[in-house]
């Protein structure tokens, strides 16, 4: 089978495409034919050794696939070869075939396409836990959304609807507010034109918001710190933005403030059963059109990089997804 991967850690133009053997399902997982990759950001960073996994070399990139099983491996019940699924793979992603765990494994629902199903589970499953289970997003609360058109910022303006919240988004262009528009944001912040503190406590009646979500991180973040209510929430995803933060304690004390990190991935291991509740909820808002995913962009698996690159440099709207 052919698979991209590296051999020395490095940008996404380190990534090659290989003839390889095709994994052996063992105990507990599932041999997937791969239909669709998404692609995430934390593709780069596990690359460069920048992630909290650091795989053995050599390795591929890529965490969540659609496919059809091909073969289910020893102590495998309740799946059938032929049945298409969607599976977290972790690495190797980018590839023909990839193995996963039955565990994590869910039948796609009837009418959701191969693209839009590799990219469901990280992005919403994010912004769902962060929303719902850490924050506790309420009806009629202002959730802001900093780069609200990317993979995940836009399902957080979605799940925010979906909670009853008043969203408002925040963006790099006009164009990509358009699309969080699209998608159910009440207001928008053009972050390169105006100063989203101002704009934020002008939007909020000079109060600021109950919650913001922060996939950007640096300045961003700093802005989101003099834009928060008192006891509001500061959700941290990730630094998109490419600059970690350094919080300072006396902000957070004076104003009553919760900084909430969020890790998608510790909950396969942590609390599974809060990933499978989450996981539940969201198809049922699929199913239900509460949910629309977006999916701007599709490359080949000789492309990869390519792919890697355009949401590494913050060029993509949506979800980008690799088809083998």
């Amino acid at each position: 089978m052919r698979i991209a991967r590296i051999h020395a850690l490095g940008e996404p133009e380190s990534l090659v495409i290989e003839d390889v053997e095709a994994p052996v399902p063992g105990p507990g997982q599932l041999l997937v034919e791969v239909s669709a990759c998404a692609v995430n950001f934390a593709d780069s960073l596990i690359l460069q050794g920048k992630y909290q996994a650091k795989p053995e070399l050599p390795f591929g990139p890529g965490a969540e696939i659609c496919g059809r099983i091909i073969e289910l491996g020893p102590e495998v019940s309740g799946f059938e070869a032929g049945q298409r699924v969607i599976g977290l793979p972790g690495i190797n992603g980018y590839a023909e075939q990839a193995l996963i765990s039955a565990a994590s494994a869910v039948p796609v629902p009837e009418g959701m396409s191969d693209e839009i199903a590799a990219s469901f589970p990280i992005a919403y499953g994010t912004s769902h836990l962060a929303l719902g289970h850490k924050a506790h997003l309420k009806p009629g609360e202002t959730l802001v959304v900093h780069g609200a058109a990317g993979g995940v910022g836009l399902t957080a303006v979605e799940i925010g609807k979906a909670l009853g919240a008043r969203v408002i988004a925040t963006a790099s262009t006009d164009e990509k507010l358009a699309i969080a528009k699209a998608h159910g944001a009440d207001e928008g912040i053009n972050s390169t034109t105006e100063d989203l503190r101002v704009r934020i406590k002008e939007l909020t009646n000079g109060r600021g918001a109950n919650v913001i979500y922060d996939p950007v991180g640096g300045e961003v973040f700093n802005a989101s710190l003099r834009a928060i209510d008192f006891e509001g929430r500061i959700l941290v995803i990730g630094f998109a933005g490419g600059t970690i933060p350094h919080i300072p304690a006396n902000i957070v004390m004076v104003k009553n403030i919760d900084i909430l990190g969020l890790n998608w991935g510790s909950y396969q291991t942590q609390r599974p059963e809060v990933l499978r509740a989450s996981f539940r909820q969201l198809i049922d808002w699929y199913l239900e059109g509460k949910i629309k995913p977006y999916v701007s962009k599709v490359f080949s698996l000789e492309d990869t990089a390519q792919a890697i690159r355009h949401v590494m440099d913050r060029k993509a709207e949506g979800k980008v997804v690799v088809k083998p």
